[in-house]
């Protein structure tokens, strides 16, 4: 009888052994699967960086050089022209080349996969918006209240809250009338804020539904983010809000 149990106990024991043995093979498994999956993700990411950089080499090369081309070539032009009509006309052809060339500099700054972080978008952004303003009397002032520099973004959205910034202070210099301008940005842990204020005369109503602020809102909606009009006059402040 006792031999009886001894033998049972030392089945059960091996069946168990030869369980566990299965249970740690098939986490093996999945384990291994789980790692194939994320490689190929990486190698998937990696690759279209390597796409992304590629395209703003081309773009920086071919397209570079052939607007700078043709900006010598509208400059030699109007040197040589007596005809005050066709002076006119170099300088639209100027103005219109030196727009395609900053429409170039903005895709490639989005396609650089360098600039994915917190502190490369406001540099730009405070960039952009003193290029933009330093031509119209407004004048700009900006903050950065407990940002983390190397703080990861997407470059989805950093293209949107970049567009979003373009839009406003088009809109502020087209309608406000202000006399300054200031770009606030704040981070609060894993919510990144930036706050576009100028001390004009507000959203006038026929402007209030315009496409201009829906596209705002529907970017921010798309990136699971908020756009809020804070105050609408005399002055506006649109806040922009999102998770990073």
């Amino acid at each position: 009888m006792m031999l009886f149990i001894v033998f049972i106990i030392f089945i059960v024991l091996m069946y168990n052994r030869k369980q566990l043995l299965y249970i740690k093979e098939k986490q093996l498994k999945e384990a291994e699967h789980q790692n194939q999956l994320l490689q190929k993700e990486l190698e998937k990411q990696k690759s279209i960086e390597q796409e992304r950089e590629r395209i703003s080499h081309d773009m920086h090369d071919d397209l570079g050089a052939g607007i700078s081309a043709l900006k010598l070539q509208a400059e030699f032009l109007k040197q040589k022209a007596k005809n005050d009509d066709l002076q006119s006309d170099i300088d639209e052809l100027l103005k219109t080349s030196e727009e395609i060339n900053l429409s170039m500099r903005e895709m490639l700054w989005s396609l650089n996969s360098g600039n994915d972080t917190l502190g490369s978008f406001i540099d730009y952004a405070i960039q952009y918006a003193d290029n933009f303003l330093k031509r119209t009397k407004i004048k700009l002032w900006s903050e950065s209240i407990d940002i983390i520099s190397d703080t990861p973004i997407s470059t989805e959205l950093r293209r949107n809250m970049f567009l979003c910034l373009k839009e406003a202070i088009n809109n502020a210099y087209k309608h406000s009338c202000a006399q300054s301008l200031k770009l606030s940005f704040l981070q609060e842990n894993n919510v990144f804020s930036m706050k576009i204020s100028d001390d004009g005369v507000g959203i006038q109503h026929e402007h209030s539904g315009g496409n201009g602020l829906r596209n705002m809102k529907r970017r921010m909606k798309e990136q699971n983010g908020e756009c809020q009009i804070l105050k609408e006059g005399p002055g506006t402040q649109i806040l922009f809000k999102t998770t990073i």
